[in-house]
């Protein structure tokens, strides 16, 4: 990881540097336009050559001067020890130029070389403020702009969690309203003839009300929970269809502790009753099978009663459990609804344990 840190920061140093020598160059044919204008002739090549050296030099020890103090003193933008750290770093780069460029001069024409070149420095100085100060209102509002775009991705990303949840919110608290109604009739039934199993189905009924509230707000919860919801559900709707559909549960032991969306099988479970098996009087048989696929889970809901039609049209519960993966998956799921060769609603999501 730090060697690839390493290389990243090489490779915009690089960057940089090659950047501010052709910055460095475009700076010394601006001032050699210049002069030239100014005389009503262009200068000599040889001048044109020393301006270019100088930018070049001195463009290259200013940006080296501010990396080595933004490298050791981390400083912001908008802090005002920012603004002298960098003036004085440019201030010294422009020195430090100026004193390199007369140097390759010296060397280039064989002459002795002195030290301090003032003249030289006090002409690149307004130059240098000039071109640093452009530098700094860029860089800075460049700087300020990420910020702001940062900030709105970040509210982006919150807004979109918080849609998230409060729609899958939505889909968890929602109990079919029939169901309700249902289940509630048949405990009206049940009181005067029967208060144990009246009592019992209202424990279950509470029960489930609780599951589906689910003060946690959890989005995934452990397989364990959701079949035992499955199963609570089940044992209400035992006392309506009595012994006219078997109900069958077969989940796979070691995925008991593996997740999977929040009230994911009961609403499936209610569609096969309510559509498929409504009209069976005997031999009905409803399945629940959970069972792992490599690294997925296999989520089954088969029973024997009417087919799917051809236009499937898709129902709360359906929709329910297409929504609900959408938002947890995305695309990393499937949903396959077949009459053949058993009629079954199958569904495979990512195995996971937290």
């Amino acid at each position: 990881m730090f060697e690839g840190r390493a290389k990243y920061i090489q490779g915009e140093w690089f960057k940089t540097n090659a950047i501010n020598l052709l910055g460095g160059i475009g700076i010394g044919t601006l001032i050699y336009l210049f002069i030239s204008v100014t005389r009503g002739r262009f200068v000599q090549a040889q001048i044109f050559w020393t301006y270019c050296l100088f930018s070049v030099m001195i463009s290259f020890c200013i940006m080296n001067s501010i990396y080595i103090v933004q490298t050791l003193f981390h400083l912001r933008y908008d802090r005002l020890s920012f603004i002298i750290a960098y003036y004085a770093a440019c201030l010294v780069g422009m020195a430090a130029g100026t004193e390199l460029a007369n140097f390759i001069l010296s060397l280039a024409n064989g002459g002795p070389y002195r030290f301090f070149h003032l003249h030289d420095m006090l002409f690149s100085t307004l130059i240098v403020i000039i071109v640093c100060t452009i530098s700094f209102v860029y860089h800075s509002q460049k700087s300020a702009l990420k910020g702001q775009i940062r900030q709105k991705e970040l509210d982006m990303m919150r807004l979109t969690q918080l849609k998230t949840q409060a729609e899958l919110a939505t889909l968890h608290a929602r109990i079919n309203p029939h169901f309700l109604y249902n289940a509630l009739n048949s405990i009206a039934s049940l009181i005067h003839h029967d208060a144990d199993k009246a009592e019992s189905m209202t424990l279950k009924l509470s029960k489930l009300f609780r599951y589906s509230i689910n003060q946690n707000s959890e989005d995934l919860v452990l397989i364990r929970d959701e079949v035992e919801t499955g199963v609570t559900y089940l044992d209400i709707e035992k006392i309506r269809f009595g012994d006219r559909i078997a109900f069958n549960l077969d989940v796979d032991p070691e995925l008991m502790d593996a997740k999977i969306p929040r009230f994911l099988i009961q609403p499936l479970v209610e569609n096969a009753l309510k559509h498929g098996l409504k009209n069976v009087t005997e031999k009905g048989s409803l399945t629940i099978r959970i069972r792992r696929e490599q690294e997925l889970i296999e989520i089954v809901i088969a029973d024997n009663g009417t087919p799917f039609p051809a236009e499937l049209q898709t129902g709360y519960g359906l929709q329910s459990t297409y929504d609900k993966l959408s938002l947890l998956y995305g695309d990393n799921y499937q949903v396959c609804i077949a009459n053949e060769p058993v009629k079954q609603i199958k569904i495979l999501i990512p195995l996971r344990y937290e």
